[in-house]
């Protein structure tokens, strides 16, 4: 489960926060407009996430990775649209 000094290190001017609770997060990244729903799946360890990313709102999520906690979540999160924005920079 997502705990509450986990859920408040979300950054807010980084991210548009849909939901947080201890078991989902849906977040929207401010740099790219992409939607990230991370689910708490509890195993191997009580923190380990299932990564779901979905470039519109309208478009269906697709699995983007794992995190053994919230916050390697958002530090992969970031990574994506580190690369996303270097990739449009090219185009």
């Amino acid at each position: 489960m997502f705990d509450t000094e986990e859920l408040s290190k979300l950054d807010s001017d980084y991210f548009n926060i849909i939901v947080a609770d201890d078991e989902d997060v849906t977040i929207q990244s401010k740099n790219t407009g992409h939607y990230w729903y991370l689910h708490c799946t509890g195993y191997p360890t009580e923190s380990a996430c299932v990564i779901f990313h979905k470039h519109k709102h309208s478009h269906p999520y697709h699995q983007h990775g794992r995190a053994h906690t919230l916050r390697q979540a958002v530090q992969s999160i970031k990574r994506h649209d580190k690369y996303q924005l270097k990739v449009r920079k090219r185009a």
